[in-house]
């Protein structure tokens, strides 16, 4: 055995946790590795369709790799996930589980990255706000509703010159982006209603979308090509959905909203359209359209006004 001599560490503690990462260095660490997994899930969207794989496939690679990896750890949670109350469950399931997978996969396939990395984050703001009013909340005001709008001005500047004339294949593939998106803000709804951690809400996530997932693939309502795909294609996605995607994003996520909390984290994690976009050029030779370069800053910015929040009020005699 080698002895460590931690004298020297002992006096003088400041030199021992020099090299130590603060807190909010480890958040933004973290979020910025979490907004590059979401560029590559984007671009992973578009790539598909080039790909040996079938959406069934890269949908038992999104949730069976997670399942696999954390199955120690949803063993011990069994009991709280069974425990999730029916409503929440299903909101969570349809909203980033199957149905969501694979309208954001063949959305994808009929737009492009650039298409896939702003609507589907972009327009999640909007649903939220619109289920929240639904639900009897306020309407937002002021900074937020202005976000809303830029938002939604970005999405009309994407989709213009595919209006006229009518590109029937880009509009029915933006159409099913923005359902991916709808159903995404049902899942940000329904986490907000669970009480579990994040590694239990994966599980909550996985178990049944790898079970209906693999019902629709066993009874033949979904083809899938797996045995004949290339190996490239499989690590290729094993790596960006399963392990990236359905591993690490959510967890590197949560660790960022602790740390940094969760408005920072908001404006920083818009920045995923942007390096969607960036990394759409030299992955999948894609190059921005003038409706991109319009499009996506607006997107981005009404992303930021959307997530802040109204500082409090100081009494003048404070």
């Amino acid at each position: 055995m080698v002895a460590i001599d931690t004298t020297a560490a002992a006096a003088h503690p400041a030199a021992a946790g020099r090299h130590r990462l603060s807190p909010q260095t480890q958040g933004m660490a973290a979020l910025l590795v979490t907004v590059a997994i979401w560029a590559a899930f984007a671009l992973s969207a578009r790539a598909l369709s080039a790909s040996s794989l079938l959406p069934a496939d890269a949908a038992l690679l999104r949730f069976g790799v997670p399942l696999v990896v954390l199955a120690p750890a949803l063993w011990r949670r069994r009991h709280r996930i069974a425990a999730v109350r029916p409503g929440a469950a299903i909101k969570i399931v349809c909203g980033a589980g199957v149905p969501f997978f694979l309208a954001a996969m063949h959305g994808g396939a009929l737009t492009s990255a650039a298409f896939v990395g702003s609507i589907v984050p972009g327009m999640v703001p909007l649903f939220v706000s619109a289920l929240m009013v639904a639900r009897g909340h306020r309407a937002p005001r002021g900074t937020q509703a202005a976000g809303l709008a830029l938002i939604a001005v970005g999405v009309a500047a994407l989709v213009w010159r595919y209006v006229v004339p009518v590109d029937t294949g880009v509009l029915a593939g933006a159409g099913t982006l923005l359902v991916a998106s709808g159903l995404w803000a049902l899942y940000t709804v329904g986490l907000k209603e669970v009480d579990l951690d994040p590694v239990g809400s994966i599980g909550l996530l996985c178990l049944p979308s790898f079970a209906v997932i693999g019902l629709l693939v066993l009874t033949g309502v979904l083809p899938t090509g797996l045995a004949r795909a290339a190996g490239s294609d499989i690590a290729l996605f094993l790596v960006v959905q399963g392990l990236g995607v359905g591993l690490c994003a959510g967890l590197l996520y949560a660790f960022a909203i602790r740390r940094l909390g969760a408005e920072r984290s908001s404006v920083v994690g818009s920045l995923s359209p942007v390096a969607v976009v960036l990394l759409a050029i030299p992955v999948l030779g894609e190059s921005p359209t003038l409706a991109v370069l319009v499009g996506v800053p607006l997107i981005t910015a009404g992303v930021v006004l959307a997530n802040r929040r109204p500082r409090p009020k100081v009494p003048a005699d404070a």
